[in-house]
């Protein structure tokens, strides 16, 4: 296995301060080890997630060479060829776990943005105190987004959200963490070849949730509350004006739509199959609150803006990977993490065989069918 940097390296390197994970302890687990400590409703820090994972890779026994920087990996006669950091090596298949998120998606006009703005992306970012004083704009309402302006928020900055497509969640709901519904009731076992459009399934912006120790929603309604000014999505830049698109009615009432949709999933989950998991009423939650007014646009070059937070998603890395198998959008080509070229596999991209691909206890089953292809694979060629 090869590290780039130390185990756990974007956790150490390329989180913010203040970070949990999203999803609840008690899903935290990997093949043979499990959150075993006092918070099984709690949600793991940057730090606390650092030593999960440096702890199984000496549980596991994994062969784990670390600072092994890949450069290149291109076919060879006999396999593929890596070049690396501590040389290169021959072997018969590669899988790439180097997941989905590997650089930080910013529009290409920020280039146009004024130099009196500073610029940061989630990789950037570590807390309120490394922005100058002064007003921020978050542009990107999923889950990176939404905890940034609260954090931002609370630190006495005035800050404006750009808001565009979104997924809607409560944190709890009929007194359980939401995952749990996702994981009880099926949702997230849903397979890639039964899902009606994959394309956009794996393009979906993470839900609108924070681990916060309270159990707290964090959404829209939340962030208005605090005093976060919503607007549209930065549609463009223009004379050094950031131009919002309107709307924004439309786009809360679809993510409050799609909100509902699954929450009636749940319910009759619950009703048909849930057991005492109907024992609390099914709820319903207030619609996202649309603004009396939204501004359209915002003059950059006024001093009200000193900082811009990129929270505009991440795409992967492949320009290392000397095979053709990477579409135009950048996207590995693969079944279910068989990629179009004899011996390569991936694995940890969204909804790579299930729609918990990307969460770290959905990797298992996962890795237990795309390394038994492998297995398949390593054998027919003896």
């Amino acid at each position: 296995m090869l590290e780039r940097g130390e185990v756990a390296n974007s956790w150490r390197r390329e989180r913010w301060d203040s970070l949990r994970l999203l999803t609840p302890n008690w899903q935290s687990r990997l093949p043979g080890l499990r959150y075993d400590g006092p918070e099984p409703d709690g949600y793991m820090t940057t730090a606390e997630v650092t030593e999960f994972i440096e702890r199984y890779a000496k549980v596991s026994g994994a062969p784990v060479r670390t600072g092994a920087n890949v450069t290149s990996v291109r076919r060879a006669s006999d396999g593929y060829l890596l070049t690396t950091s501590l040389g290169e090596i021959h072997c018969q298949a590669v899988v790439i776990a180097s997941g989905a998120c590997n650089r930080p998606a910013v529009p290409g006009f920020s280039d146009a943005v004024p130099a009196s703005v500073e610029q940061l992306t989630p990789f950037d970012y570590r807390e309120p105190a490394s922005l100058p004083d002064g007003g921020v704009l978050v542009v990107g309402a999923s889950a990176t987004g939404v905890q940034l302006a609260a954090e931002l928020q609370s630190s006495g900055r005035p800050v404006t959200l750009s808001v565009g497509e979104h997924v809607r969640l409560p944190r709890l709901y009929r007194g359980r963490d939401v995952l749990w519904w996702m994981d009880a009731s099926g949702v997230w076992d849903e397979r890639y070849d039964e899902v009606d459009d994959l394309t956009r399934a794996r393009r979906l912006p993470s839900p609108q949730l924070a681990g916060t120790p309270d159990r707290s929603t964090l959404d829209l309604n939340a962030l208005a509350s605090m005093g976060v000014e919503l607007v549209g999505r930065w549609a463009a830049l223009r004379d050094g004006r950031a131009l919002f698109s309107g709307g924004l009615r439309n786009v809360f009432s679809l993510a409050d739509l799609k909100m509902e949709r699954l929450l009636t999933t749940f319910d009759e989950w619950a009703r048909t199959e849930g057991g005492d998991a109907d024992a609390v009423p099914s709820e319903r939650f207030t619609p996202t609150r649309v603004p009396e007014s939204t501004r359209l646009q915002l003059d950059l070059r006024s001093g009200e803006i000193r900082a811009i937070v990129w929270a505009t998603g991440f795409r992967p890395d492949y320009e290392w990977l000397q095979v053709p198998v990477v579409d135009a959008k950048g996207q590995l080509n693969h079944d279910g993490g068989v990629v179009d070229s004899p011996g390569l596999y991936a694995l940890g991209l969204p909804v790579l065989r299930r729609r918990k691909s990307s969460f770290m206890y959905g990797i298992e089953d996962d890795a237990s069918e795309v390394i038994d292809h492998l297995a398949r694979y390593l054998s027919a060629r003896q």
